[in-house]
C-alpha cells in the first residue's frame, strides 16, 4: 500500500477563478476553515491566495493545510522558452518556498475556456507546423522544472490546445519524461475521453490527479447545446466524487498498483450558490478516502 498519497483540494469551488463572480464575495478564510474541516491537508492556489510566500506560510499554517501546487498558464506557442522561463520565475519562485512538488501547466495560447460567449466548438486545435516547436520547447520548460526541483504536471483542459485523448496521448508521446502527465478525470471525460484507459496507458507520467466527477446527463445537453465551458460549469457538468457518473475505483486501483505517491485533488467547479462549497467538499473528500481505501492508496 502506498505511503504518501494525500487528498488535497482546489479553491475553485469556493471562489472560481474563470469566472470570478461565482464565489466573489467568500472570504479566502472561509475557504480554508471549510477545507480544513472537510478533512484535506493540502490545497491548490487561487485568485484570493497572497502569492508573497511569507504571507501565504502562516495563513495555511493557522488551518494546519499546505499548498499542494497552482496553475501556471503558458504561451509556448507564442513565446520562446527563454521567455516563458522569464514569465514563470515567479510562480516558480513561490511554489519553490512553499515546499511544492509539482507545477500545474497548460498551454492557454488561444484557449476559450474563460470567455462566456465561446462554444464548445470553437476551442483551438493545433497545426501539424506547432506540433513539434511546442513538444520540444515544453520538454525544455520540463527539463528547467526538473533543475529547480519541480515536475511538470500537464494539464489538459477543456478549451485549449490539448483537450482530447488523442492529443495527450500525442503529448506523452513527443515530450521528454521530464513533462509529466496532470490526469483529470473531469476534462477528460468532459472531452469523451475514457480515465481509465489513460491511466493505465500513461500511469508512468503520472505525478498529479484531480479527481472531479461528471453529471453525464447535464453533458448530454452541454454537447447537445455548444454551449460555452462557463455555461456548463453554471449548468452543474462537474461534480466532486460520489455526485457523479465517474469511476473512480479503476483507476485509483491502477495509481496504487503502480505505487503513486502524488495528491488526489478533489476540484469540482460549480456555482456556489446552487452546490454548498462546504458540503460538496465533505461529501468528496469523504468518498475519495474510502475509495482510495478500497483500492489500496493510504
Amino acid at each position: 500500500m502506498a505511503d504518501n498519497v494525500r487528498i488535497g483540494t482546489n479553491p475553485i469551488a469556493w471562489s472560481n477563478d474563470d469566472m470570478r463572480e461565482l464565489g466573489g464575495a467568500t472570504p479566502l478564510e472561509v475557504c480554508l476553515s471549510e477545507a480544513a474541516e472537510a478533512g484535506y491537508t493540502g490545497i491548490e492556489l487561487g485568485h484570493k491566495f497572497p502569492r508573497d510566500a511569507n504571507l501565504l506560510k502562516p495563513i495555511l499554517a493557522a488551518h494546519d493545510i499546505e499548498l499542494v501546487s497552482g496553475w501556471y498558464s503558458s504561451e509556448l506557442l507564442s513565446r520562446s522558452v527563454e521567455e516563458e522561463i522569464r514569465a514563470l520565475e515567479p510562480h516558480l519562485s513561490l511554489l519553490t518556498a512553499m515546499g511544492c512538488e509539482v507545477v500545474v501547466w497548460a498551454e492557454t495560447s488561444r484557449c476559450i475556456h474563460g470567455e462566456q460567449g465561446a462554444k464548445l466548438s470553437s476551442r483551438p486545435v493545433m497545426t501539424e507546423e506547432e506540433w513539434p516547436v511546442f513538444t520540444q520547447r515544453l520538454s525544455e520548460i520540463a527539463a528547467h522544472l526538473s533543475r529547480r526541483g519541480l515536475k511538470l504536471a500537464y494539464h489538459h483542459h477543456m478549451g485549449t490546445v490539448i483537450e482530447t485523448e488523442p492529443e495527450i496521448d500525442r503529448l506523452m508521446v513527443e515530450t521528454s519524461d521530464d513533462v509529466g502527465l496532470l490526469l483529470d478525470t473531469g476534462h477528460l471525460t468532459f472531452a469523451g475521453g475514457d480515465p481509465l484507459a489513460a491511466v493505465r496507458r500513461h500511469i508512468t507520467r503520472i505525478v498529479h490527479v484531480h479527481c472531479k466527477d461528471v453529471r453525464n446527463a447535464v453533458l448530454a445537453g452541454v454537447k447537445a447545446e455548444d454551449t460555452s465551458f462557463l455555461q456548463a460549469v453554471v449548468d452543474g457538468v462537474f461534480t466532486v466524487p460520489g455526485d457523479g457518473d465517474v469511476d473512480f475505483l479503476p483507476c485509483l486501483q491502477v495509481l496504487a498498483a503502480a505505487g503513486y505517491k502524488g495528491w488526489l485533488v478533489v476540484e469540482a467547479e460549480q456555482d456556489p450558490a446552487k452546490a454548498n462549497p462546504f458540503e460538496y467538499a465533505k461529501l468528496g473528500y469523504n468518498t475519495l478516502s474510502q475509495l482510495s481505501r478500497e483500492a489500496g492508496l493510504a
